[in-house]
């Protein structure tokens, strides 16, 4: 009886076990330092950057600027929210002839977190309401003002 039990229990066990386990994932690419080596600054163009370390994920917001890798490691543990233990981003930049003019490392404790967006609706200055604005001037409204006497 206690082995069939046992049977019944142990393949419970090794799953709660295993869900518990944390679960890394990897995302994005950034060139190791033997791979940026290769690349000469001042020298190089996007062509020869692409073909010694492929394009980027990302590139800057305007036409002819920097190129970006970026590459992270999350950590997952059950339930829990995924958690960023590693992030490298590489910026390469480009003078105004396409050459390279600058290579460029950032770790995870480079990084500040920006807000890209934010949408609050402010309730004015004074912090009343439009209702309680038009209430307000209910006792306050004298006919006299209109006609210009006091």
């Amino acid at each position: 009886m206690k082995t069939a039990v046992l049977w019944l229990i142990s393949p419970l066990l090794l799953l709660a076990l295993v869900g518990c386990s944390p679960m890394q994932r990897f995302h994005g690419y950034a060139p190791d330092e033997t791979q940026l080596a290769e690349i000469e600054v001042g020298r190089d163009t996007r062509e020869s950057v692409a073909e010694k370390v492929g394009r980027p994920g990302m590139s800057g917001v305007m036409e002819g600027s920097a190129w970006y890798y970026v590459q992270s490691d999350w950590v997952e543990r059950g339930w829990r929210a995924p958690v960023e233990v590693n992030r490298e981003v590489v910026a390469i930049t480009f003078d105004g002839a396409n050459r390279v003019a600058n290579i460029e490392r950032f770790g995870l404790e480079d990084g500040e977190v920006v807000p890209l967006t934010r949408r609050v609706t402010s309730t004015g200055p004074t912090g009343m309401t439009l209702l309680r604005q038009l209430l307000g001037n209910i006792g306050q409204f004298n006919p006299a003002q209109m006609i210009g006497r006091n």
